[in-house]
């Protein structure tokens, strides 16, 4: 595995592999990372990863600094699993300067997420539209972990006529359902033992056992902060207006300091 840092250098090793599949991570990978990575593969001959934890999309109050990074420990993995090249950029290469120039994705960007974290799908398109024109993949994979950031990117993708297939790979779960995620990793062990109630309750809501609004009142009631628990439409993350057939219910809340997001799709 080559492990570039430099965007010069970047560009040539990318060139040189010929056609990519690219995974953007921030890294403190997991084994749903590695479910990226494997279907990365089947959708090129050579496999491209970045590790870059992005300033732009953490508000002044969230987690930036606190954020793990665990590179050797990221970078055996992605070796293990013959990954071909990995990107692992300082700030200063992909920000050389103030950013003064961003990426807004419209009203999409500014529902869900975006009105919990005002400015936070600015920051993902923008580094990922940086990234896409680092690495020049035929395709980039992203989880539906992150719903909304998979729309976002696809519809940045559409709208920039960008040459780039948008694969989505499935959520990760540990065995009592709770979404893979780095932050996972702030939870107690109380909390851990609480945390697959999000999903649990989602997938109520998919059966029509409980509303919503009931979710979010049960989550409530066992400690939770909620911050949304809403059903919309698969394609454009709209309030169905009449009965649909491809729906996903998402959801946001805070255990103690960790804010935990999931999704089903029905």
């Amino acid at each position: 595995m080559k492990i570039v840092r430099e965007l010069s250098t970047l560009r040539a090793a990318a060139a040189a592999l010929g056609p990519l599949a690219f995974v953007p991570t921030m890294g403190n990978l997991h084994a749903g990372h590695v479910s990226l990575v494997r279907l990365a593969r089947r959708h090129a001959r050579a496999v491209a990863v970045s590790i870059f934890v992005n300033r732009l999309q953490f508000a002044p109050s969230e987690d930036f600094e606190r954020y793990p990074r665990t590179f050797e420990q990221d970078r055996r993995l992605l070796e293990a699993e013959g990954v071909e090249l990995l990107f692992a950029p300082a700030e200063d290469v992909l920000y050389p300067q103030p950013q003064t120039v961003t990426v807004h994705p419209g009203p999409l960007g500014e529902d869900l997420e975006g009105r919990f974290r005002p400015g936070f799908f600015d920051g993902v398109s923008t580094v990922v539209l940086k990234l896409f024109n680092a690495v020049r993949p035929a395709a980039a994979v992203f989880g539906k972990k992150d719903y909304q950031q998979l729309a976002v990117v696809r519809e940045m993708v559409r709208q920039l006529d960008l040459a780039i297939e948008i694969v989505a790979g499935e959520t990760a779960r540990e065995p009592d359902g709770l979404a893979m995620s780095s932050r996972n990793a702030y939870l107690s062990a109380a909390e851990r033992a609480e945390a697959p109630r999000l999903h649990q309750l989602l997938r109520e809501v998919t059966v029509k056992k409980i509303t919503p609004e009931q979710a979010m009142h049960q989550l409530a009631g066992a400690g939770w902060k909620p911050d949304y628990v809403e059903v919309r439409r698969r394609a454009d993350l709209k309030v169905p207006q009449a009965p649909e057939r491809e729906l996903v219910v998402l959801g946001a809340a805070r255990i103690g300091v960790t804010r935990l997001i999931d999704n089903l799709e029905f």
